[in-house]
């Protein structure tokens, strides 16, 4: 995500069960069996910063979307059916979903009882599931998504266009549109189709199947099918609907790339484009081979937005992106979209080395080297605003002090000075190493703060190196304030 190009941000029902309006209790007594053994899921996996987030008992491993969108009304119907593992024995498990109307739940096919209470759709099969097994949950659901506002003040879930529709998810949003396990530990692949007006386009993560102009659905709609086949963190996934120029192409290794620009910015988007091939190549010299089957970017309306977000395989921008902001969101793609964060406290993982790459891809390219860089926002020069230099230093990008700063300059601006000292302790071709080694062995996965200093120390080279790197946690990952020396 990309806060910085948006200052504002910083400073910044009811329930329907059994298809008939019940009270929950009621509900419950009259939707189902009700199945022995086994005690109830988490409604939460702790997470440092939003501890509701998520739901424990369960790993989703696919979710396949259905949903039909109307932008005149803002209606949005939707079926989810979500493949997943019990981990323990359940009696019942939590979807994370906020607003919308559930009309039904069916588990394994058989009805399902559930109930409503703020964002946990709590489900109850009619069978107990036993640990290991793998079962497939249906929640058929309508209504106008909301706009959520974060703790920073940015705009996320589903957000009404002047044509359509955007949905973001980082970190909460994607409760809005879909119920899931909406936690960064909980990856799936995800298959999504979209029905809208005919005129309109919708563009959302990975492989396009079909036509770019969709496929004809009744009532004058046209469908557009869109394939994730690699895990992907709930918070990535995006449904963009529009009008768009859209534009389907491969770079020289064969890789698909599909692009989507809003009709207003189709001359400006196309240039900024048109350096994504070369981009994507940069990355995998430095990061290695990139991690998905597609790529591409979707480009909205400034005022659509706000900022930008590394939509899986698609990131999101308000307008045509600078070159800068384009390197940030497809280094994501490595670190952040493949390479996911374990828990919300990790969040300087994916911006600091995302910031890095734009220092990176700088110096290769005639600007200004990562030195020059950190020397100047070590010094307090790098900005024009002296509070923006000082804003760099409020606290640690290991530790955030609670979810309305971790989106603030710290976990970007120190969070790469942090990448920065690891190459200065270790050398280059080390360091190239370790980015690379990083990435490959955490592809497709999660991982943590603790997993990426225990990874350096242990690829940094020889005891002298290591006793250098592990300066650098206590000065620069979580020390306060401005080190003594640079």
């Amino acid at each position: 995500m990309d806060l910085r190009r948006l200052p504002a941000a910083r400073a910044a029902a009811r329930a329907l069960t059994c298809g008939v309006t019940l009270l929950a209790t009621a509900a419950v007594g009259a939707c189902g069996g009700t199945g022995t053994g086994g005690t109830p899921g988490g409604h939460g996996v702790r997470d440092p910063y939003f501890p509701k987030l998520g739901n424990g008992g369960y790993d989703v491993t696919h979710y396949e979307l259905t949903l039909g969108y109307e932008p005149a009304s803002g209606q949005l119907t939707g079926a989810a059916e979500i493949t997943a593992r019990a981990t323990k024995n359940l009696s019942a498990f939590n979807l994370d979903l906020r607003g919308l109307d559930v009309s039904g739940v069916t588990v394994g096919g058989e009805a399902a009882r559930f109930r409503r209470a703020g964002h946990e759709l709590t489900v109850r099969p009619a069978d107990a599931l036993a640990r290991g097994r793998t079962f497939h949950a249906r929640v058929r659901y309508s209504g106008i998504p909301e706009t959520i506002t974060d703790p920073d003040g940015s705009k996320e879930g589903w957000l009404r266009t002047a044509d359509g529709a955007l949905a973001l998810g980082q970190p909460t949003g994607s409760m809005a549109w879909f119920p899931g396990n909406h936690h960064p530990s909980d990856k799936a692949s995800y298959d999504i189709r979209i029905t809208v007006p005919k005129g309109l386009r919708a563009v959302s993560n990975g492989e396009l199947a079909g036509e770019p102009g969709g496929e004809p659905a009744k009532g004058g709609r046209t469908t557009f099918s869109w394939h994730s086949p690699e895990p992907m963190a709930s918070y990535l996934a995006t449904v963009a609907i529009g009008k768009y120029e859209m534009a389907s192409s491969t770079t020289k290794g064969g890789l698909p790339v599909v692009t989507a620009v809003d009709i207003t910015q189709a001359e400006a988007g196309r240039k900024a484009l048109a350096k994504l091939p070369d981009i994507l190549e940069w990355g995998e010299k430095n990061f290695g081979p990139y991690p998905f089957s597609a790529a591409g970017a979707v480009v909205e309306r400034e005022q659509d937005a706000g900022y930008a977000l590394e939509t899986q395989t698609r990131p999101v921008f308000p307008g045509a992106p600078s070159t800068g902001l384009l390197v940030h969101e497809l280094a994501h793609q490595w670190f952040g979209d493949s390479v996911t964060p374990m828990s919300w406290r990790d969040m300087w993982l994916n911006e600091g080395f995302a910031t890095y790459a734009e220092w990176m891809y700088a110096e290769d390219h005639g600007g200004d080297s990562a030195q020059t860089v950190f020397d100047q926002l070590y010094a307090g020069t790098r900005y024009a605003e002296p509070a923006d230099d000082e804003a760099v230093w409020a606290f640690p990008p290991g530790r955030p002090p609670d979810a309305a700063h971790i989106s603030d300059p710290p976990v970007y601006e120190r969070g790469a000075m942090v990448i920065h000292k690891i190459r200065r302790a270790v050398g280059d071709t080390a360091f190239r190493d370790i980015t690379r080694g990083w990435a490959r062995t955490h592809r497709h996965g999660n991982a943590s703060t603790r997993d990426f200093t225990e990874y350096v120390e242990q690829h940094a080279g020889g005891h002298e190196a290591r006793a250098r790197v592990g300066r650098i946690w206590d000065d620069w990952l979580y020390g306060d304030g401005r080190p003594d020396r640079p």
